[in-house]
């Protein structure tokens, strides 16, 4: 089983200066490939192979001798991974691959072999840079894979390693009605369960969202080109960084209770970027980061041989009464309670609609009633 790593990395003076050179270089050999593959399907009609993109790297050294400064792995691990980008289009028909910016708040480089992971000495091993010390805050056992040195947008080094721990994910395992929990996710409240509980939404943009706009305007109005510029946008970049950590460990916490709770989890599945189109809520859907949750869930079922279910994007969850299945069609966003008109319950639309969820889940598995 794959399972990725990533620590926080302290380098020199003089190991940041190389860290830049192979961030630029590996940039440079993307786009330099990519430009290739472009322009030899316009001339011939074919692409060209990874194999013959890497021979010709040797002959570009030689005309760019600081290309010679960097580990050739990394260099070539970035032709590995535009071959991986292709590949990618080609099977989902979506998403050509574009050139590298150096404007890109996150920059990053290869390192596919030939490196090693000290915990006692708390150091990595890294071609060309030698000892790198790092804050190894979590052991691991298993096999070395590829690694990824990065950059944020606020100076700061990590690298994530991936290790094949030879371990075979575990088949899932069984589940029931009482084991399965309907989640419906939402703006006011993050989360409403099956179960009646809510998990508020900690809307971390929402709360330092005046302090961002301060921070912009004062970005706008420095010179560009400017040290000040420069100082503005990473005070700027360093409050982005605070919300998107808060918000990670936020759906860390609450994914890991969820699977460790549950044997099956139901969520709806849904259209993001067509919700993002009402600019009334764009804000706050983007606040809640639904897909990364979402995502979180999924991998960690994985790991620890759980099920996630989905239903499909147009189910009626809000608008069927779960307990006796009547359908308010003219059920609006601002109607928060109902009354069935049928059965007389007082619904909860949220907590209606997770009931619903579950329920809709465990009839495509054929399991109501188990």
């Amino acid at each position: 089983m794959l399972k990725a790593y990533k620590y926080k990395l302290e380098p020199t003076a003089e190991q940041k200066i190389l860290i830049e050179k192979h961030i630029g270089s590996c940039r440079y050999i993307y786009n330099w490939a990519l430009s290739l593959k472009i322009k030899s399907y316009e001339e011939t009609g074919k692409s060209l192979s990874q194999f013959d993109i890497n021979k010709r790297i040797t002959s570009l050294k030689v005309e760019n001798k600081w290309l010679g400064e960097v580990n050739s792995q990394s260099l070539q691990g970035m032709t590995r991974n535009l071959e991986s980008a292709f590949t990618k289009f080609f099977r989902e028909k979506k998403g050509f691959p574009k050139f590298k910016s150096k404007k890109n708040p996150i920059q990053s480089f290869p390192v596919p072999q030939h490196y090693t992971v000290d915990f006692e000495k708390g150091n990595i091993k890294l071609p060309k840079f030698g000892i790198v010390k790092a804050v190894l805050h979590r052991k691991f056992e298993g096999e070395l894979k590829t690694a990824t040195v990065s950059k944020s947008y606020t100076g700061k080094y990590y690298i994530s390693i991936l290790v094949e721990d030879g371990k075979e994910l575990p088949t899932n395992g069984t589940f029931s009605e009482s084991t399965t929990i309907g989640i419906d996710l939402g703006i006011k409240d993050f989360a409403v369960f099956s179960t009646g509980e809510k998990i508020e939404n900690p809307k971390y943009l929402k709360n330092s969202i005046k302090r961002l706009k301060v921070l912009q305007k004062r970005v706008s109005r420095k010179q560009k080109g400017s040290k000040n510029r420069e100082k503005a946008k990473q005070r700027l970049a360093v409050l982005h960084e605070k919300i998107s950590n808060q918000r990670t460990d936020f759906q860390h916490k609450l994914s890991s209770r969820l699977i460790s709770e549950n044997q099956a989890i139901a969520v709806e599945t849904l259209n993001v970027k067509g919700m993002q189109k009402n600019h009334h809520l764009a804000q706050a859907i983007g606040d809640s980061a639904w897909s990364s949750f979402v995502t979180k869930l999924e991998y960690k079922a994985k790991w620890l041989g759980k099920t996630v279910l989905r239903i499909g994007q147009f189910e009626p969850s809000s608008k069927i009464c779960h307990v006796c299945g009547y359908h308010k069609s003219d059920l609006t966003l601002k109607d928060r309670e109902w009354i069935c008109p049928d059965c007389k319950t007082v619904l909860d639309r949220d907590v209606n609609a997770a009931i619903n969820i579950k329920k809709f889940a465990l009839m495509d598995q054929n399991l109501i009633g188990v």
